[in-house]
């Protein structure tokens, strides 16, 4: 599991010649070190009498971004897992008729796996996105750069899984679904592009 490896040892795989872990599970880890920023920020001044007016926005915040850090690291394990169908589903014999159908059916249920995962991964970083703000504007500013590393990691982590997305859907031959899922990742991108700014002009407003 993702969430058991030392950071050496994934990146020890992530550098090797193996096909995954790859770009979709580093896309959800860098989202999850955004998140766990989000929850340094909102531990650190929970954790201050200084700022007790900040509890009831900040209380939610720290309990969601803690969530969505667990959510990441296992999209990132998942990811792997689905690009692991895929290309076992490539590996199926398709000498015959029947052979090649069954190859073609696996292939293209593995492959709108391998889409949906990275595309849950865009949303939890979305959904993050609009967590570096609240931290933003109600965190200690003693930290709120951090909020803008996070703001950044998260913004990479969804623009990375994007990248997953986009290549599983130019092999899917299922024009609906494909369609369907663009437009998700479409909307995801243009909300990560509004909040990351907010997000930012929240975090500069601060410092």
């Amino acid at each position: 599991m993702l969430e058991d490896k030392s950071v050496s040892a994934f990146l020890d795989e992530l550098a090797s010649t193996a096909p995954a872990p790859g770009g979709g599970a580093a896309s959800a880890l860098v989202g999850a070190v955004g998140a766990a920023l989000v929850s340094m920020v909102c531990g650190l001044t929970l954790a201050s009498d200084k700022y007790k007016d900040a509890q009831p926005a900040l209380r939610p915040v720290l309990a969601r971004s803690n969530e969505l850090r667990t959510e990441l690291l296992r999209l990132g394990e998942e990811d792997a897992v689905a690009f692991g169908k895929v290309s076992a589903a490539m590996k199926m014999p398709r000498a015959t008729p029947e052979e090649k159908e069954a190859r073609t059916a696996a292939l293209q249920a593995s492959l709108k796996d391998a889409c949906d995962v990275p595309l849950r991964t865009m949303r939890a970083c979305a959904e993050l996105l609009a967590l570096c703000e609240t931290a933003a504007v109600h965190g200690t500013p003693h930290a709120v750069s951090d909020v803008g590393v996070a703001v950044h990691a998260a913004s990479a982590g969804l623009r990375g899984a994007e990248m997953n997305v986009a290549v599983n859907l130019s092999l899917i031959r299922d024009t609906e679904y494909v369609q369907m899922a663009r437009a998700q990742a479409d909307e995801l991108l243009s909300l990560c592009a509004s909040r990351a700014e907010a997000a930012l002009a929240a975090v500069k407003g601060r410092m």
